[in-house]
């Protein structure tokens, strides 16, 4: 997707969080003419009231901080542009692994993605999303349904296989889910395909024996394959917010993790979790969700999503 129909899409996308953050910073500042404790104690509240979290948003204070001081800025039109620098240095931490859908990270086929999550984050539109995304890229690409425990759940991702073009391997339910992953990963070697998505069923994160079948289901495709899976993507709905971070950390802990996916982008104000989990989980956002097209999630991109955030965001002091 084009950079610029890519920064169009996130303007939209992210209009409530740009609100609850940005568009406050604005109007902070706007109030005062010079850079003090007081509004960088309330800049702090702003920034933690968009999620970006009390440890997050004391990173970007402490730097603000710090930068007022050595650089001498005082003037509040400086703000906006200072903060926005920040919010850059704390998705550069993993600027080195915006993904890419036209040329796949692994030297041999096929490139195996693992897909995991609790119910209701909108984890089988999202692997139908990003089937399309692949397809479309140019990929021969297959499903494998090894949600074999939710009613309807294979229906429901045939559904999205058949939009976006694509393969899918499938059992009746109630089949062991890591067979079903073994199957698809034997038809993809077979059919010589680029591309392996393999669905799990949603469940939560504090149920020992669901995320043993996790890590059962794992463990067979590297028996398979070694190597694979060669990406764990948790989807997570952005507007849990904060508490989208404890399923950040069970599900590391039980499949290692490896990025994020962020659904329901456009409906939410608590879009600074972003930053909370590039900086305080370490891990990239891989994709996320502007809207409920086939063709709204979309590969990260940290520039985009910095100038999407921001735009517009001139001050004008009083």
């Amino acid at each position: 997707m084009a950079f610029f129909e890519t920064l169009t899409k996130l303007k939209a996308g992210l209009a409530k969080t740009r609100n609850s953050i940005v568009n406050k910073v604005q109007q902070l500042a706007a109030t005062k003419s010079k850079i003090d404790d007081e509004l960088l104690n309330q800049l702090e509240e702003i920034l933690i009231a968009g999620d970006v979290g009390v440890e997050t948003a004391n990173i970007i204070l402490t730097h603000l901080k710090q930068r007022v001081k050595e650089n001498k800025y005082e003037s509040t039109t400086q703000l906006i542009v200072l903060l926005k620098e920040e919010v850059a240095a704390i998705l550069h931490v993993n600027d080195d692994k915006e993904p890419s859908l036209t040329t796949l990270p692994t030297a041999s086929k096929p490139y195996v993605v693992m897909v995991v999550g609790v119910n209701g984050v909108g984890k089988t539109t999202t692997i139908g999303k990003m089937a399309y995304q692949y397809r479309q890229a140019g990929h021969k690409v297959i499903i494998g349904a090894a949600d074999t425990f939710r009613a309807a759940a294979n229906e429901q991702l045939e559904i999205w296989a058949q939009r976006a073009g694509v393969d899918i391997v499938q059992q009746s339910r109630g089949s062991d889910p890591a067979a079903v992953a073994f199957d698809a990963l034997n038809s993809a070697l077979s059919r010589q395909s680029d591309v392996v998505i393999i669905d799990t069923a949603g469940r939560l994160h504090t149920k020992t024996n669901l995320m043993e079948e996790l890590k059962k289901i794992k463990r067979v495709m590297d028996k398979r394959l070694p190597g694979a899976p060669h990406e764990v993507l948790l989807v997570l709905d952005a507007s849990t917010g904060q508490n989208g971070l404890q399923q950040v950390k069970y599900f590391t802990a039980a499949v290692d993790v490896t990025g994020i996916v962020l659904t329901k982008l456009d409906g939410t104000a608590k879009g600074g979790i972003v930053l909370a989990i590039s900086n305080e989980m370490k891990l990239p956002v891989k994709f996320i969700g502007v809207g409920e097209s086939i063709d709204d999630l979309q590969p990260f991109d940290r520039r985009a999503f910095v100038d999407a955030l921001f735009e517009g965001s001139e001050i004008v002091s009083n």
